[in-house]
């Protein structure tokens, strides 16, 4: 069972969950109602692992980076067929930042951005258990 829950910041939560779902294969879970009628938290699976989301409740947005409120972060996913992923993905309108590519450590691998920019890596790599 997983211990890590990567956890990201969208504009526009409702889109969010809707292009987790139709590009990259996530099954939504639930979402719970935030300020302003945007996504307070949500929760999608893909296989047995979850990934949480909410929206930014802050308009505008700070100008520091360094700001929680506009941290954003990458995503690894590990998958079983690469090439059928990126397919997926790139139909649904993912924009593709590298090509499936195999890794000197074994991996076959791709990078993709969702529509904010969130940076996904998907590859066959697994990390060992403990």
């Amino acid at each position: 069972m997983s211990a890590i829950y990567p956890a990201l910041r969208y504009l526009d939560g409702e889109r969010a969950v809707r292009f987790l779902t139709e590009a990259f294969g996530f099954e939504k879970l639930f979402t719970t109602p935030g300020p302003a009628g945007k996504i307070g938290h949500a929760e999608l699976r893909l296989g047995q692992d979850v990934v949480m989301l909410s929206a930014f409740s802050t308009d505008p947005l700070p100008d520091s980076p360094a700001d929680v409120r506009v941290a954003r972060m990458s995503v690894y996913v590990a998958v079983d067929d690469v090439d059928a992923h990126h397919e997926r993905a790139r139909a649904a309108g993912a924009e593709i930042i590298m090509e499936p590519w195999d890794t000197d450590y074994g991996s076959r691998e791709y990078s993709a951005r969702d529509p904010e920019g969130h940076h996904w890596g998907f590859g066959t790599y697994r990390p060992p258990a403990g």
